[in-house]
């Protein structure tokens, strides 16, 4: 894959470094710190969070409060940081397209890098979350370690593989913009059972990767970064890790009952119907009769 073909995309947060329970003018307050204060004042009688004003209010004369917008610089000289700015900023050019045809305007996520764990606005989460989108915030959540173990625990290598795995965590945003997100947790919050073979949580995951599909055939007749074994490697990745497959190597039998992103066939069925026509209007899986 081609990938520095792509437009860097300026919506990459760097969290990696961030292990602050608190953030105070561009100082990182730990929660440790935190501890230290409350013992220190309640030995000599002072009051806690008087000292925590006191403190806060000196760093932030000290520094001016950082935007999420300069929290994000990010190493240019981190390949793996580049390639993931340019996959996202290649999706924010074709959504932008698609949504514009339509009529309507594309909001661009934020993408955040964490290393083993990270508060979002869906709640905490670790590395073994795996990739995910959070609704509530609209950001996208990324440990860069989840590539290696792609490739080393589900023989899932490559960077177009790598790609897929990103288009389709952007997919669910733009599930989000449609309002299809907010229709599940309607349904949810109704009492519906989401999960099973059928059920609304393998459509959203499908129509995920369906969407992934649409970015990729668009990508390759924007940019022409696709080499030969790069669709192969996306396939492969979304092979890899179908609830079937992945219940039969934690469980040794799978329980189509509560499957909640599909089988192998249907991810990569799903993904192949995207990139073949590059059009939105051939991923909607919750009218589809067959997954």
């Amino acid at each position: 894959m081609l990938w520095k073909k792509g437009r860097r995309s300026d919506n990459v947060v760097d969290a990696r470094s961030d292990r602050s329970g608190m953030r105070v003018g561009g100082k990182g307050l730990t929660l440790g710190g935190v501890a230290l204060i409350v013992v220190f004042g309640l030995i000599t009688g002072q009051d806690p969070l008087q000292i925590l004003g006191q403190i806060t209010g000196q760093l932030g004369q000290q520094s001016a409060p950082l935007s999420p917008q300069s929290q994000s610089t990010l190493p240019t000289s981190d390949p793996q940081t580049e390639f993931v700015r340019a996959v996202l900023g290649d999706t924010e050019d074709n959504w932008q397209a698609v949504f514009s045809q339509a009529g309507r305007q594309y909001q661009e996520p934020k993408l955040v890098l964490f290393n083993g764990q990270v508060n979002s606005a869906c709640g905490y989460a670790t590395s073994a979350t795996g990739p995910f989108y959070c609704p509530a915030d609209r950001k996208i959540y990324l440990d860069l370690d989840f590539f290696r173990e792609m490739s080393q625990r589900f023989s899932a290598a490559g960077d177009f593989a790598q790609a897929y795995v990103i288009a389709h965590e952007v997919g669910h945003h733009v599930q989000t913009l449609l309002g299809i997100s907010a229709k599940l947790q309607a349904a949810r919050q109704s009492g519906r059972r989401l999960e099973g073979s059928s059920g609304l949580l393998v459509r959203q995951e499908l129509q995920a990767d369906c969407l992934a599909g649409v970015w990729a055939h668009n990508a390759q007749k924007r940019l022409n970064w696709l080499e030969p074994g790069d669709i192969e490697e996306a396939l492969n990745a979304a092979n890899a890790i179908g609830d079937d497959r992945l219940q039969r190597q934690s469980r040794g039998h799978v329980v189509p009952d509560s499957f909640t992103h599909g089988t192998s066939e249907q991810r990569v069925r799903w993904f192949k119907t995207g990139f073949a026509q590059g059009n939105i209007n051939q991923c909607d899986t919750f009218a589809a009769k067959s997954l």
